[in-house]
């Protein structure tokens, strides 16, 4: 199947960009070299499924520098301080964004959080070829991204295999039922669906709701993006969702983890149903 990106919209360019950034870094860093950093220097992966599937209000608090749709959230952007204060603040794991154009990220920014922080991290990224995979292993990421609308269903099924043999269960992002169909049907064991239409950036919480009846009981459900508030989190609670990534909304405030704080408390107050 082929994945049909129609260059006018924003996530086929950032793909494209992507595509160009790799071909510089294969040039600059060889597979071999890759692979033995990745296998013999890397820290052991942390168990990012079990903490997403933890009977509690599973969180991944993403950090970024900034996003296409909102621009620079802070100049000032320190990832090592923010991963600590986000587990501090009671997040299950974290996500960092480490694609350089479009959102100002960096790999740099995962390996500074990985030295502080104790629970697991999700590479965000566009990520379409394994050598990303092994970059990803060697960085010290607990998991990474996968997502259906700019992968074939060979490459997902070969990105989703080479995760497994290094320990790293991907995050496989959905946005429609036909996406969700192809991640099931590679064998997805974490699905994601995202409310932002990466094509447009528009963001609809309804988008997980209308997908949540068909993921599968034994996967685990993350709803990404446009959560707001501890009600939000309640209402994708009851419609069966497991962890909750959430971005913009902590990263426009004066100080990100505040912002979780609060919907954790509000959550396990009992103010909000479940």
């Amino acid at each position: 199947m082929s994945a049909g990106l129609n260059p006018e919209n924003i996530l086929a360019r950032i793909v494209s960009a992507r595509r160009d950034a790799i071909a510089h870094r294969q040039r600059v860093l060889p597979l071999v070299a890759l692979k033995i950093a990745a296998k013999e220097k890397a820290p052991a992966p942390r168990d990012f499924p079990a903490a997403l599937a933890k009977r509690s209000w599973n969180v991944i608090a993403e950090s970024k520098k900034a996003s296409p749709s909102r621009g620079v959230f802070r100049e000032d952007y320190r990832p090592s301080e923010l991963a600590q204060s986000f587990e501090t603040a009671g997040a299950a794991a974290l996500s960092m964004l480490t694609e350089e154009e479009f959102f100002q990220g960096s790999l740099l920014h995962l390996r500074e959080a990985r030295k502080v922080a104790g629970i697991p991290i999700l590479r965000k990224d566009f990520i379409v070829d394994p050598w990303q995979v092994w970059e990803t292993r060697a960085a010290g990421a607990d998991s990474f991204l996968l997502i259906v609308a700019i992968l074939t269903d060979q490459q997902l099924t070969e990105l989703l295999a080479l995760g497994r043999e290094l320990r790293m269960e991907p995050l496989v992002e959905v946005h429609t039922q036909s996406e969700l169909n192809r991640a099931i049907a590679a064998g997805a064991r974490i699905i994601g669906v995202n409310n932002r239409d990466l094509t447009t950036f528009e963001v609809r919480l309804e988008t997980s709701l209308a997908l949540i009846d068909s993921i599968p009981n034994d996967c685990i459900a993350v709803s990404e993006s446009g959560i707001h508030s501890a009600e939000d989190i309640g209402k994708l609670r009851r419609a069966g969702f497991d962890a909750f990534l959430i971005g913009e909304q902590f990263m426009s405030r004066p100080d990100p983890a505040e912002g979780l704080q609060e919907i954790l408390a509000a959550l396990a107050s009992g103010s909000v149903a479940t």
